[in-house]
Parts: structure tokens; C-alpha cells; sequence
């Protein structure tokens, strides 16, 4: 099977967009442009080895290839619309392929997502993924919009997808099979990103780690911020983690949760409750932007100052 044979065969989809007016089969996708919207693009590339187990579910790392790439467009509030997969193999083993793809588009069905071009190529496993959405004009969520006042937000819990990290390298002696999904096929919060348009000022996904990424947000905006530990949404797994180790750093520094962490004025609170609610999505408040720089937590009853670093390539080797 060549590298046309295996297009054809496991990428090469009927058209589901109206927008698409060319798509896998040429040498370029021709997308129909949006009238007084501008278009959000992202790209991410995950290495075996770096960002995922060379053993991984295909199924799962298909999932997964395209919700990082989604997260980025529902930090920016924007409706997703394409995908373009480059993808590098050892070798185009027709089952890896086919639970790959099927994972793929899946969640690509989900969100009415188009892949509408790639490349694929010989050499160690390394998957690119490309998306393009659509965000109308000026209401894109942009994290240099924090606002001194504002309260902070946070979707779902934190600290999952790390936990679940250290249970697959045998760090742990039990196992949770739903800790260990919000790893292996995070949900990009789209929909509720979308419903943040005209609300929130700022968002983020949370994807290095929430002291680290709400720091890009502080950063940006040129700001601080302080968060409160008893309002951090934590699962009971990530707690009894806590509880039996004494390590409450994880849910701040590990990554890989795709929430979207966010900000928006106490006087669209309730804005917030009408319109996050049929989202699905629960969703906290945590703390609050200020002028002073700097990141702070208050855990019981002390003001301790946070590291805003997460994961970085080549310091992190």
C-alpha cells in the first residue's frame, strides 16, 4: 500500500461541508471564505515518545490528534470547520490506520469538522494536525483581554489527565479507568468556548498545566491574579491522590486537561448562568484578576506564590 492507496482508503471522506468546495484529491483544499468573520487557524504536533506512548490505542490517539487541535479553536471562541493531517509512519499497517482514522473521525463528526487535506511520509510516528475555524469579526477571546476586576473560571477539574499520566507510567498502585480517558481522548470544550463570545474577556485551553497557562493569560494582559484552593474543582480521584501523597501541586502544574480557563466581569455573572448551563460543561470560579503581577493561592488561610511554568520543549529534556 502506497501513501495514495492509504489516502484513499482510510482519509479520503465524501465532502460534508457546504463551504468545502474542494477538498482530499488535489493539490489544494478550496474553502469558501465567511463574509465579516475572520478565520482562527492552529497547529499542533505530537511525537511518540514526547507526547504520547508508542503503544497507545490508535483509536484513542486518533481522538486525541484532532481535540488538542480543537481545544486551541475553543479557547478563541470559534466554530471549528477543517482539519489537515500530516502524518508520519514506520510503516502504513492497515489495522493501526483504520482504528486511527475511525478515532479521528469520530470526534471530527462531533464538531462537523471536514478534513479536507494532509500529507503523509515514511519515518518515526509524528502526527501534525492543522484546524481552521471561523470566529465573527471582533469577538474573538484573546488571551491579552483580562481585565483588572475580573473573576477567573475554570471548566471541568484539573489534574486528571496528570494523574492519569502517572498511573500509565506505574507511578500509582490503583487504577481509574475515567481518570485515565480524560488523558487518553480529552473533550475539547467547542461549545461552551462559542457560548464565551461577548462574555468572557480572556480564555485560555488549559493544556501545560493551569499555573502555567493562566500565567500567559496574566502575562498577555499584563496583570496578576489570585486563586482560591477550596474552589478548584478537583475529581475524587485527583483528592485521594492528595490525600495519600501530600502532593497538591499536581492539579496547578500537570497538563494536558484541554479545560478552558477563563475570565469575565462579576457584572456578566449572570450571563454566565444563563448561558454555560446547557453546555453541559460544569464550570467554577476561582479567583480573581488584580493589577499586582504575579500569581497567588490561597490555601488554608496563607497566601503562597505560584511558579507560572509548566512543560516546556528543550528545557524540559
Amino acid at each position: 500500500m502506497d501513501e495514495f492507496d492509504l489516502i484513499r482508503r482510510f482519509f479520503a471522506h465524501p465532502v460534508i461541508r457546504k463551504d468545502t468546495v474542494c477538498g482530499i484529491g488535489d493539490d489544494c483544499a478550496l474553502l469558501d471564505p465567511r463574509r465579516d468573520q475572520v478565520l482562527a487557524a492552529s497547529i499542533d504536533t505530537l511525537v511518540a515518545g514526547v507526547h504520547f506512548f508508542a503503544d497507545v490505542q490508535p483509536e484513542a490517539l486518533g481522538h486525541k490528534a484532532l481535540a488538542v487541535s480543537l481545544s486551541d479553536l475553543a479557547a478563541m471562541g470559534a466554530e471549528p470547520a477543517w482539519a489537515f493531517l500530516a502524518l508520519t509512519l514506520p510503516d502504513a499497517d492497515p489495522f493501526w490506520l483504520e482504528s486511527f482514522s475511525h478515532g479521528l473521525f469520530k470526534l471530527a463528526r462531533k464538531f462537523r469538522v471536514e478534513l479536507a487535506g494532509g500529507d503523509t511520509t515514511r519515518g518515526s510516528l509524528a502526527i501534525s494536525m492543522q484546524v481552521l475555524g471561523w470566529v465573527p469579526g471582533g469577538r474573538g477571546l484573546l488571551r491579552s483581554a483580562a481585565r483588572p476586576g475580573d473573576d477567573i473560571y475554570l471548566t471541568g477539574s484539573v489534574g486528571d489527565a496528570g494523574l492519569g499520566l502517572k498511573m500509565l507510567q506505574g507511578e500509582m498502585e490503583w487504577r481509574d479507568e475515567a481518570v485515565l480517558e480524560r488523558l487518553l481522548r480529552p473533550l475539547p470544550r467547542v461549545e461552551t468556548g462559542m457560548a464565551l463570545r461577548g462574555i468572557a474577556h480572556a480564555c485560555i485551553d488549559v493544556s501545560d498545566g493551569l499555573a502555567a497557562d493562566l500565567g500567559h493569560i496574566l502575562h498577555a494582559s499584563g496583570l496578576g491574579a489570585t486563586i482560591r484552593w477550596q474552589d478548584l474543582p478537583l475529581s475524587a480521584s485527583v483528592r485521594r491522590y492528595i490525600e495519600q501523597t501530600g502532593d497538591w501541586r499536581l492539579p496547578l502544574y500537570a497538563g494536558d486537561d484541554y479545560e478552558l480557563c477563563f475570565t469575565a466581569p462579576c457584572s456578566h455573572r449572570l450571563q454566565l448562568e444563563q448561558c454555560l448551563p446547557s453546555q453541559e460543561v460544569p464550570w467554577h470560579r476561582i479567583g480573581k484578576i488584580e493589577e499586582q503581577q504575579g500569581l497567588r493561592l490561597i490555601k488554608g488561610g496563607k497566601m503562597i506564590t505560584l511558579q507560572q511554568v509548566g512543560y516546556r520543549h528543550f528545557q524540559n529534556d
